[in-house]
């Protein structure tokens, strides 16, 4: 999994638990909170497809020079 998923499903996963204690101590802030879990989790799909796709064209390369 590439480093960039990795701290994106942090921050996603910070972003909750920030949310959850934010609405939990009455404040609406947690909206913010929410906001940024689902940037952070858009960011995190974007890198893992963004590495499947470059590993599918690095196997089409190299089977293409080898035929």
């Amino acid at each position: 999994m590439p480093h960039l998923a990795l701290y994106t499903l942090a921050v996603c996963v910070l972003a909750i638990a920030a949310a959850v204690v934010s609405f939990a101590r009455g404040s609406w802030l947690g909206i913010i909170w929410i906001l940024i879990a689902g940037i952070s989790s858009n960011m995190a799909w974007y890198y893992l497809r963004k590495a499947r796709a470059d590993r599918a064209a690095d196997r089409e390369s190299s089977t293409g020079a080898a035929g």
